[in-house]
């Protein structure tokens, strides 16, 4: 049936999900990726507590509901019923950006033990230089702007590889990053749901960024930045 590749092309998902080969009536299902460190390996700039829900019920709940709208999405294109698949496509969207988003958020975080909080160096360094001045400069602008986001969302480190620029965005609840732009590809993106940071900092949401910092994994970043802009 040619609406999945369809659908994954439109999301971005080719690019960003972790997934697993299970099959769920000839439909591809969605999994729960597995973190690199333990829960407790990012303390003290984030607790174990917070990465224990935040893996196993935030993102497993985003994994459960997209899997879910997709099979009825499948349903609904065997029975040609357009307003179901209309209806679907938010909670395709949120849920499927949800897991996009947490896949890459795992991955930009790494314990200090493992390097994590070391800047970049090599291409990716030369270009936030190039860019933003310097990396302070970058740091200052992603959490200001993380700050300032109303409500629910991400702020994202991203590449325009048309433009082959870097730049920093925000995205609204789960959209990833590729929903302002074809061309975008999220090197860095950082959670400011609430579920990412209350447990321990409250409402203070400027303190999580302030910390997150620490356990930034840029060495990630440069791979991928390698990687689309050799």
């Amino acid at each position: 049936m040619a609406f999945r590749p369809l659908l994954c092309r439109t999301l971005g998902l080719t690019q960003t999900l972790t997934h697993s080969h299970s099959q769920l009536r000839g439909l591809q299902t969605f999994s729960l990726p597995d973190l690199s460190y333990d829960y407790g390996a990012l303390e003290p700039a984030i607790s174990g507590e917070i990465m224990q829900l935040h893996h196993q019920k935030h993102h497993q709940a985003y994994i459960t509901n997209y899997n879910k709208a997709l099979e009825q999405l499948e349903d609904a294109v065997a029975k040609g019923d357009s307003s179901s698949v209309v209806k679907l496509q938010s909670a395709i969207k949120f849920n499927g950006g949800g897991h996009i988003n947490h896949s890459i958020f795992w991955k930009n975080l790494t314990p200090v033990s493992e390097g994590g909080g070391e800047p970049p160096h090599g291409s990716l360094g030369w270009a936030i230089d190039t860019n933003f001045g310097s990396m302070e400069a970058l740091v200052q602008k992603i959490s200001a702007e993380g700050a300032a986001l109303q409500g629910s969302g991400w702020v994202w480190l991203g590449l325009d590889k048309e433009l082959k620029k870097l730049v920093v965005d925000t995205t609204a609840n789960q959209d990833p990053l590729v929903t302002k732009g074809a061309n975008l590809v999220p090197l860095l993106g950082i959670d400011v749901w609430e579920h990412a940071y209350y447990l321990q900092y409250k409402n203070v949401r400027p303190d999580y960024l302030k910390n997150i910092w620490k356990v930034i994994n840029w060495k990630y970043a440069s791979q991928v930045y390698a990687k689309e802009c050799p």
